[in-house]
């Protein structure tokens, strides 16, 4: 059996890093949350959005009228871009610090070095995929943050 020569895994590793994954998650979704207005977020998406529609409209249609409207606004619709894009970034960079502590101070001083396996997906390829302390992270983390982001109502969609 394959799993036989693999190299032993502790599970309280996998189970850390799983947790701490869901830990950060929650704290970020959190964060979030509590920094972003989530209806001006979602009034500036439809208002680009319509921009958008009008523009491709306008382009496919030759329509030299819808054109010129969509020109007079753009300087408008960039800004809304930009206040979009800042009010997202604004969690990632209150974050970064800490994260980069955890990762080179604190996570190294209880044995993890980023290379680590912690943990393996056995159904990739028929082969067991070898998961590294980063790897296991990531992977952990994109499946708590989609997870608590829908239960947060944290989605730029309409629906939530």
């Amino acid at each position: 059996m394959v799993f036989e020569q693999l190299p032993p895994i502790e599970p309280f590793s996998t189970l850390f890093i799983l947790l701490l994954a869901f830990f950060i998650s929650l704290v970020t979704s959190l964060t979030n949350r509590l920094l972003t207005n989530r209806e001006q977020m979602r009034a500036w998406t439809k208002e680009i959005a319509a921009w958008r529609a009008d523009s491709l409209k306008a382009t496919r249609g030759g329509d030299k009228k819808l054109m010129a409207k969509v020109k007079k606004q753009q300087k408008h619709v960039m800004q809304l871009q930009s206040k979009l894009t800042w009010q997202s970034m604004k969690t990632s960079l209150l974050w970064f610090v800490p994260l980069m502590l955890m990762w080179y101070v604190f996570l190294p001083q209880l044995g993890f070095t980023l290379g680590r396996i912690v943990a393996y997906l056995p159904w990739i390829g028929g082969e067991p995929l070898p998961l590294t302390v980063i790897l296991w992270y990531l992977f952990s983390s994109f499946l708590s943050s989609a997870l608590l982001n829908r239960l947060f109502g944290l989605g730029m969609g309409g629906e939530d």
